[in-house]
């Protein structure tokens, strides 16, 4: 077992997956969950937070498979944000009878082709650290995806994430892969948030949702951009209770 994880509450178990700017430290508010009733798995991908970068190429859908069947879970919750969304549908398509509810927030999808706006940031970004400018590149992620409702603490806690994402990927050789996977053999429930301030890409893929995964409900919060979770993080919380208590009920 390779990720770094930990573990809060009993109950039924919801999985908490990062995106790709932060690392599990992005769901310190979201732990109460264990609250309402859960237990709360948070782990860090490879290159994020405690988990080392990798040595050889690597899935992070196959490293939360690993995860679950380290700890012994037969029936899960997933919570994804950003590419913890992504990782979020690999998982659910590749283990529909393990995966009983999905919670999106600002998704990416395995598969999706970036827009002007997504591939202009990444090229940017890639230019910046090719650069070894790693500040640039921070202070380019926290313009592009906190919205105007984040506070200075949620902004520099944002920032500490992302640059030591970026130092520690800078020492590895592999990202991950993300492996082909048809999302419509996902039966678990799913709720697809998107923030009306974010990139059109994760707008639209959120809006779509529904269209590939049946009975799956769309969301758009007026207020928010790429991490409600992290911009209202007690009124996504709130969303996340009413959310699960009708589909992955606290026992």
């Amino acid at each position: 077992m390779t990720l770094s994880y930990d573990s809060n509450g009993e109950g039924p178990t919801l999985v908490l997956l990062h995106s790709s700017v932060c690392d599990r430290g992005m769901w310190d508010p979201q732990v109460t969950l264990h609250d309402a009733g859960y237990r709360v798995v948070r782990c860090d991908f490879r290159g994020f937070g405690d988990s080392p970068v990798a040595n050889q190429p690597y899935s992070d859908a196959s490293d939360v498979c690993d995860l679950l069947d380290y700890l012994k879970l037969e029936r899960v919750a997933l919570i994804g944000s950003s590419h913890g969304g992504e990782v979020a549908l690999e998982v659910a398509a590749r283990r529909p009878r393990q995966v009983s509810a999905l919670a999106l927030l600002c998704s990416a999808m395995p598969g999706h082709v970036p827009g002007p706006e997504l591939k202009a940031f990444t090229e940017r970004k890639t230019a910046l650290l090719a650069a070894n400018d790693i500040s640039g590149a921070v202070d380019l992620s926290i313009t592009t995806w906190l919205g105007p409702d984040a506070s200075q603490e949620t902004s520099e806690h944002v920032r500490r994430m992302q640059r030591h994402a970026f130092e520690m990927q800078a020492l590895g050789k592999f990202a991950s892969v993300s492996e082909p996977v048809d999302i419509t053999r996902i039966t678990a429930s799913c709720l697809a948030i998107s923030g009306a301030h974010d990139l059109l890409d994760f707008r639209e893929i959120a809006a779509g949702m529904p269209d590939r995964i049946a009975g799956a409900r769309h969301l758009e919060l007026p207020w928010a951009s790429h991490f409600p979770s992290l911009e209202r993080p007690a009124a996504v919380t709130e969303l996340l209770k009413d959310f699960l208590s009708e589909e992955f009920p606290a026992l």
